[in-house]
């Protein structure tokens, strides 16, 4: 009784993912990380996937406009950056 139901809602999350995941690896990606401008069909096939299943938070991002992930800051990060050296 619950099967049908859930197979139906997973086949629409994934069919909106597929939908979303094309337009999201030829224009979004390029507009919420740097690095991506630039980059290859092989690069856009490995994101492919994880655009499709992860959908909802790469839209949601894509329309904040976020930009570039924070750079991370810990202790030996701090010790190597070129400030730290002089």
């Amino acid at each position: 009784m619950i099967a049908a139901p859930f197979v139906d809602f997973l086949a629409a999350y994934f069919s909106l993912g597929a939908l979303f995941a094309v337009a999201f690896v030829t224009i979004g990606v390029q507009r919420i990380d740097s690095q991506a401008k630039g980059s290859g069909l092989g690069f856009r096939m490995l994101i492919f996937p994880g655009a499709v299943a992860f959908w909802p938070l790469m839209l949601r991002r894509w329309v904040r406009g976020a930009s570039d992930p924070a750079v991370e800051q810990n202790p030996h990060r701090r010790a190597a950056a070129p400030e730290a050296r002089q």
